[in-house]
């Protein structure tokens, strides 16, 4: 069996918070109401870009980061978990 170093068990922990911080962004986030409406027939909601302003611009702008950050620290885990 491999053994459990605190880097490991760092690098765990820091994957578990940004995953708690992520699904936390994403229940704050306010519904659009378009539902699965963009993704057939309109188009010009998918390329127009946002036009959300203060809080709601600030959690989209953050909720990316976040993404990025789940995505290296998963790759990052399991290169030095597994």
């Amino acid at each position: 069996m491999k053994e459990v170093t605190e880097v490991k068990i760092l690098l765990l922990i820091v994957h578990f918070i940004i995953t708690v911080l992520l699904i936390g962004g994403i229940l704050i986030q306010t519904s659009r109401s378009e539902g699965l409406g963009g993704m057939g027939g309109g188009s010009d909601t998918v390329f127009r870009g946002s036009s959300a302003k203060g809080f709601e611009a600030l959690v989209e702008k953050w909720m990316v980061y976040l993404a990025y950050a789940f995505l290296g620290s998963s790759l990052l885990s399991y290169i030095v978990v597994f």
